[in-house]
């Protein structure tokens, strides 16, 4: 592998200590389709969900930015501010495709890749363990590779996960923040407390009650204080604060095992009626059960949630029994829990039905037959490969129709 200036071991020694990188992609969903529609190269692009259908904004492209626009800003209010900007809802397969393409050069220089999103990924080039090669050289030969694929990415590089976050968001588009072995605290010490990644706004006012606003501040706080405050969290934070976290990549094999499978719609208008909501809770249902049957995933334990309004949330779960992907037997579970949560007339925004416990062992339960059992997992296998076939189109279920 070449090296940066021809020389293996100056770079190298140079660099002291862990070299970890985090790579961002910039504005990567609008990015991308800036590169597949030429014409909007230049223009606001947003792509999100309509602002007649409640939905939210996924990415904005920079030029639609500067008007305001950021992501999870609800979609009509985006229209407010940048009314000229063009919209689309978004071809994650697409997406997906150039991630892993990104995914694939980060590879090339290091086996320690840890994907944390579509658009972003931890690695872990320190000297020594798979090069010998200076880190900042490593990380300007992936932005190269990576504006080779007609999109571009912001990387911090720095001693550990936390320092390496903060810096990827200190330059962009196309920043390479690099914060060297010895300057992390020094760095981090004037910083926001907001800007570390787990203080969100409750741990935020705690810490403002107690004087504490800057990184720098809470680096000085004595741990067991902090526990006492913020609980078992709180010594953590001050670890991270101070620049003083030793973290570790995982290899790109090794994947935390999924621990639920979810979906959820928001609608229109708001549902009122119970076979409204029953209709709802059986289409989100179907989805899980394809996306659990794709997975080669079955689970023990189905959670309902309804969102009656921006701030009330409720969720209510139930052990099935049974290890199953079928969605005509967790749905019925999913429908009878409403009535831990809904008061027939009360206004429902959004219905979300999830599916984990996939490691835990089954009791042995006579919760339905096994033959109706056997022949609805059938139906739903059959209703997979039609759909594939023919489209998601082409089998479609009369509660659809209410929705």
């Amino acid at each position: 592998m070449a090296t940066e200036d021809g020389n293996t071991s100056e770079a190298a020694l140079a660099w002291n200590g862990p070299a970890i990188g985090l790579l961002d992609l910039d504005a990567f969903f609008a990015s991308v389709e800036q590169l597949d529609h030429p014409e909007w190269r230049g223009k606001p692009v947003i792509v999100g969900g309509s602002a007649e259908r409640r939905g939210v904004v996924s990415t904005a492209s920079y030029e639609a930015r500067a008007f305001g626009v950021h992501s999870a800003m609800p979609s009509f209010r985006a229209r407010q501010l940048c009314p000229q900007a063009i919209w689309t809802r978004g071809h994650f397969d697409r997406y997906h495709e150039l991630s892993k393409r990104v995914m694939d050069i980060i590879l090339n220089e290091t086996p320690l890749v840890e994907q944390v999103s579509v658009d972003e990924a931890f690695f872990d080039v320190s000297p020594g363990r798979y090069s010998n090669e200076s880190p900042v050289s490593i990380c300007r030969r992936i932005q190269a590779r990576v504006a080779e694929l007609g999109i571009t990415c912001s990387i911090g590089l720095s001693t550990s996960k936390t320092v390496a976050k903060i810096a990827s968001e200190c330059e962009k588009p196309r920043g390479l923040t690099v914060i060297a072995p010895g300057t992390e605290a020094s760095f981090l010490e004037p910083l926001s407390v907001r800007s570390l990644s787990g203080v969100g706004a409750a741990t935020e006012k705690t810490l403002f009650k107690l004087g504490i606003r800057t990184l720098g501040e809470l680096a000085r706080q004595d741990p067991d204080t902090m526990q006492t405050y913020l609980g078992v969290a709180g010594p953590r934070l001050v670890e991270r604060a101070a620049g003083r976290e030793v973290s570790h990549v995982r290899f790109a094999t090794e994947h935390e095992p999924v621990k639920s499978v979810s979906n959820e719609r928001t609608f229109v208008r708001d549902l009122t009626t119970r076979q409204e909501l029953n209709a709802a809770i059986g289409h989100v249902s179907e989805l899980v059960g394809a996306r659990l049957r794709k997975k080669g995933l079955a689970g023990t334990q189905v959670t309902l949630k309804l969102k009656f309004d921006i701030s009330h949330i409720h969720t209510a779960q139930r052990q099935l029994g049974i290890s199953t992907d079928n969605e005509h037997l967790f749905g019925k579970v999913a429908r009878e829990l409403l009535d831990e949560l809904w008061h027939e007339g009360t206004p429902v925004r959004l219905v979300g039905v999830a599916i984990s416990g996939f490691d835990a062992p089954p009791e042995q339960m006579n919760l339905f037959s096994q033959e109706s059992d056997d022949s609805l997992s059938e139906l739903s296998h059959v209703t997979d490969k039609l759909r594939e076939r023919f489209g998601k189109n082409a089998i479609t279920y009369g509660r659809d129709m209410r929705l």
